[in-house]
């Protein structure tokens, strides 16, 4: 299967998932009157719509290069990313707003074994959808779908949050009859909103990093010029290096020194050697050598 079909698919799996437990939270939040299980409807209605924003990126960014975009359209998938992180920032405002509403005005949650399942079914769904995920993420060098993957693993911790503070109300509604426990409810709504704000902020700093064609890592480029100090010995130096990443394509320039004796012949298949070098690496990767001739020192 050819990477840019495999990236639509996995994405399309996320928005699949994502959509069925969100129908499943809302009802149950609904039914128990829980901020906290709604929350959480909440929070998995936004990923349905990041998931499609994912979808959307990863197949306009695997588009070829044309007039218009002659660099190609690598930052679809970055802005994709971006605009996943906002959306998750505003989901995360509004279950603190709504939490301590709750706060101020308690109120008696019902049917309290039916969230912990459905907070136990999200749990292992999104579990096995963020794992397939990150797999695409790391096999296709997607920001967009690395995004969606910690969206539905934090939907996971988040989901383990609400379903342990129902647990706790369950008990103490249990055997402790006369203490209220209605506060438990939003607090763990506000857990969860603390978990996705965190995750709003990574995701928005590394989609931040390539729109704003910030330099590649540094280990990136030290392995890059070690590959090329060690594999060709004909490379007396490698200075004035440049790197970038544009959704899951890097671009990549540095000059090289060589002896003036070399042939044109002889530089353009170091050229084209180096590169080749580079892209088996970095698949994809947009490479530009410059060749200078460096006086050899007697």
């Amino acid at each position: 299967m050819r990477v840019e079909n495999y990236k639509v698919l996995v994405a399309l799996l996320s928005v699949v998932s994502n959509t069925l437990l969100v129908a499943l939270k809302l009802l149950a939040g609904i039914a128990m009157g829980s901020i906290s299980v709604i929350s959480e409807a909440l929070h998995s209605g936004v990923d349905v719509f990041a998931a499609v924003v994912a979808t959307i990126g990863v197949k306009r960014s695997s588009e070829p290069a044309d007039k218009d975009h002659e660099f190609g359209h690598g930052k679809f998938d970055s802005l994709s990313g971006l605009i996943q992180a906002m959306l998750i920032f505003f989901a995360a405002v509004w279950i603190v707003y709504q939490a301590v509403r709750r706060l101020i005005r308690p109120s008696a949650i019902g049917t309290v074994g039916l969230g912990v399942a459905i907070m136990l079914i999200s749990s292992v769904v999104n579990t096995v959808v963020g794992l397939l995920l990150l797999r695409g993420a790391k096999k296709t060098d997607s920001v967009a779908l690395k995004a969606d993957a910690w969206h539905c693993l934090t939907d996971v911790y988040t989901s383990l949050g609400v379903m342990a503070g129902l647990a706790v109300m369950w008990a103490g509604a249990r055997w402790f009859p006369g203490f209220d426990l209605s506060w438990v409810d939003p607090l763990a709504a506000i857990a969860v909103a603390l978990l996705v704000f965190k995750a709003a902020w990574d995701l928005a700093a590394e989609s931040t990093r390539d729109l704003l064609d910030v330099s590649l890592p540094q280990a990136e480029e030290d392995e890059i010029k070690k590959l090329i100090c060690e594999k060709y010995p004909e490379v007396i130096d490698c200075h004035n290096f440049r790197g970038r990443k544009s959704g899951t394509k890097r671009f990549v320039e540095f000059h090289i020194w060589v002896d003036p004796a070399m042939s044109v012949a002889e530089s353009h298949s170091l050229d084209h050697g180096i590169a080749a070098e580079i892209k088996r690496r970095f698949p994809g990767a947009d490479v530009m050598v410059h060749i200078e001739p460096k006086k050899v020192q007697k």
